[in-house]
């Protein structure tokens, strides 16, 4: 049972986790294109609003991550490890960079692009914020790197690994 919960565990963070982060990573670059005027302005709006769907749809999906997670981790018996704690603490701090910090600016730039008649932060001051969604999507992908690598060398470990 064991095997089996780590390889959908595994997989889920592959297929899900990983489209999140690269499209969280993709997405200022595009978003700044269409809030220019430019000629690749409206090739750039379908690129934005492509790239937060996927963030959107994959973040909620990703859920699956720490449930498959925590039961791999329960059938292992290592619940109380420290590199499984630390893990899912930087899960939590993930979840809670991509809820609150990528998809509200996501949202407010694709609210911009969709209805720039209605009253929302205009595009000069959403494009004054996009380095920081910049900053934000790389400590995401940098919270993931971490959480890789201490499931990976897991300290403490008894497999010999």
């Amino acid at each position: 049972m064991a095997k089996f919960l780590l390889s959908v565990h595994v997989l889920a963070a592959i297929l899900l986790i990983g489209p999140v982060t690269i499209a969280a990573s993709l997405f200022p670059r595009y978003a700044r294109q269409a809030l220019a005027d430019r000629p690749e302005q409206q090739s750039a709006k379908s690129s934005v609003q492509l790239l937060h769907r996927i963030c959107r749809v994959y973040s909620v999906a990703a859920v699956a991550v720490p449930i498959f997670g925590v039961g791999t981790a329960e059938v292992m018996g290592v619940m109380g490890s420290a590199w499984l704690i630390a893990s899912m603490a930087l899960t939590a701090v993930a979840a809670i960079l991509l809820g609150i910090a990528v998809l509200s600016i996501q949202d407010d730039v694709v609210t911009q692009l969709d209805k720039p008649e209605q009253a929302s932060p205009s595009a000069q001051s959403l494009t004054l914020r996009l380095p920081r969604l910049s900053m934000i999507t790389g400590l995401f992908a940098l919270a993931w790197l971490i959480v890789v690598i201490l499931m990976i060398v897991r300290p403490g470990s008894t497999t010999g690994a």
